[in-house]
């Protein structure tokens, strides 16, 4: 049976029915046969991974993961932008004033090419750009003394931010060919040695690597900036590997500041780690009892833990020893020992200095619980009405219905930001439960609308908050250019690397956002000039304006 045609004759026939009853079973028939499809649809893709792994047991291969050809564009781009604007012509805009010029060269014309009556007119100036790439190499002649009276020889210094066999300009260049613009290590050899300069793999490596306590010193102080910048965070994570092991790396950013952290694990522990910027404490109290239960901690569990009477706060090694006492079977009761340590953790981190009031991010389950208010992405919550692929056209048609009153919607929110007001925020709320509340009669869909109404009291926090962004793409951008950076570095092959990959894509993406010259910052910093104002100085002056 040709499904594909079987389907096209149903919708050309359904609209058609005019029997009021006969309608309604139809719907439900289609609606059923809906699910069936999608339901077939993951189960065949289910069974295609359990044979590629059957394969791969038995010594061979899986099937190639080619991406489908068909239509798998989740992105919301389009709708969430503003109404109205249309694609105008690009007019070309004169840059020659801003850009420098290094030298003027006169041409003339040859007297014997001009006529008797030639009178001289002046100039007609045409900028050229141009640049020039060769080796400034140095030989310092160092005086030496000797003394003696003392046997001991005394030796002039290099000038600052010379040390090693290389100067600031190329360890400034090697930094940011990899970590700007995305230069592997072989490619950086190659285009130094193509220009003269004697260099091998590994001094470019160490030159990526050692040595940057400043620049990590740095980062740290542009966290702690960042966080003191705004009364909400946004968090993301994306895959990176050490050494052959799955990682991730965590992005914390605002407008103002974007961090990377990579950790073994995307726990909501790990998450607290990073907001908190220091290690873990954990308390037992009432509010952590009560934080348990809502984890779903038995009572017999709670009451076991009550009975070992735990220190009010306490450290992650004397946490570790109490679970010892309350689980004697270390393979036994994960699910209980998580809960104790993340209520506990949670709990001591909401009563400590400088934490985060809000938090956006997606709604994945280790963002949440851990700060007072947990804001939504809009775009991830519109992706999912995206992936919906119905197969009916009367079910197309009330997809594409409602997710033009959806982005409808977004943008009364987005202009809710511009000009907002109570009055306003009520209306709003009161349009969110009424769209929210839709029957369309396609189940899935009407499942995803339920599920977003669920989520009314993150996807609305702007009305309380109007400087909260509608999405996350913030993080999401910071995520992407770890993905970009991937590219070009599988992996990094210790802690020493991962730190630095971690500390130097914190510095770039922050003075990207703060319109700082990358270039030009490391070298400042390598060649201790220190002329430029911090970046965490400018996060905090911007983050206070």
């Amino acid at each position: 049976m040709d499904i594909q045609k079987a389907i096209e004759a149903i919708n050309t026939q359904v609209d058609k029915v005019q029997d009021p009853v006969a309608k309604v079973i139809i719907a439900q028939l289609l609606d059923i046969i809906e699910f069936l499809m999608q339901e077939n649809k993951e189960l065949k893709a289910e069974n295609q991974r359990l044979r590629d792994e059957i394969s791969k047991l038995k010594g061979g291969s899986g099937k190639p993961n080619f991406r489908p050809q068909s239509n798998g564009n989740h992105s919301s781009e389009k709708n969430r932008k503003p109404r109205g604007q249309q694609k105008k012509n690009k007019k070309s805009k004169h840059k020659n004033h801003k850009i420098t010029i290094n030298r003027i060269v006169k041409c003339r014309i040859k007297k014997d090419q001009l006529p008797a009556d030639a009178i001289f007119k002046g100039y007609k100036d045409v900028i050229v750009q141009d640049i020039v790439i060769k080796t400034n190499n140095i030989k310092f002649r160092k005086q030496v003394y000797y003394s003696p009276s003392l046997s001991q020889s005394f030796t002039a210094n290099l000038p600052t931010g010379y040390d090693g066999e290389f100067g600031p300009h190329i360890k400034s260049l090697i930094i940011t060919q990899h970590f700007v613009h995305k230069m592997p290590e072989p490619a950086i050899v190659q285009f130094l040695q193509n220009h003269g300069v004697k260099i091998s793999a590994a001094t470019i490596s160490r030159i990526i690597t050692d040595n940057h306590e400043q620049f990590h010193a740095e980062k740290k102080d542009i966290v702690e900036a960042g966080m003191q910048s705004s009364i909400y965070q946004q968090l993301d994570d994306t895959s990176a590997r050490i050494n052959g092991k799955n990682n991730f790396t965590h992005v914390l950013c605002n407008p103002y500041y974007t961090a990377y952290f990579t950790r073994a694990d995307k726990s909501r522990l790990t998450v607290l780690e990073i907001l908190n910027q220091k290690p873990l404490t954990f308390q037992f109290n009432a509010s952590a009892y009560a934080l348990m239960r809502q984890m779903e901690l038995s009572q017999e569990i709670l009451a076991k833990l009550k009975a070992l009477k735990p220190k009010t706060t306490m450290e992650r090694k004397e946490v570790d020893k109490l679970l010892a006492k309350l689980f004697p079977i270390a393979d036994k009761y994960a699910r209980s020992r998580q809960a104790i340590l993340e209520a506990s953790a949670i709990t001591a981190y909401l009563n400590s200095a400088n934490v985060t009031k809000i938090l956006l991010t997606d709604d994945a389950p280790q963002f949440k619980q851990i700060t007072e208010l947990l804001a939504l992405c809009w775009i991830h919550d519109g992706r999912h009405y995206k992936k919906l692929s119905p197969s009916f056209a009367t079910h197309q048609k009330k997809l594409d219905l409602f997710l033009n009153k959806y982005w409808n919607y977004y943008h009364q929110l987005l202009a809710y930001k511009e000009k907002s007001s109570k009055t306003l925020a009520n209306k709003l709320e009161k349009e969110f439960d009424i769209l929210f509340s839709t029957i369309t009669g396609y189940t899935q869909l009407d499942e995803r609308i339920a599920r977003t109404k669920s989520k009314k009291d993150s996807l609305l926090l702007v009305l309380k908050y109007p400087e909260l962004p509608l999405h996350n793409n913030n993080s999401e951008l910071g995520a992407r250019a770890q993905a970009r950076y991937r590219d070009i570095s599988f992996q990094t092959k210790n802690v020493k690397g991962t730190e630095s990959k971690d500390t130097f894509m914190t510095i770039v993406e922050t003075a990207k956002k703060l319109g700082v010259n990358v270039y030009n910052y490391i070298f400042d910093r390598i060649s201790d000039l220190f002329k430029m104002p911090s970046l965490a100085s400018l996060v905090t002056a911007y983050g206070g304006t």
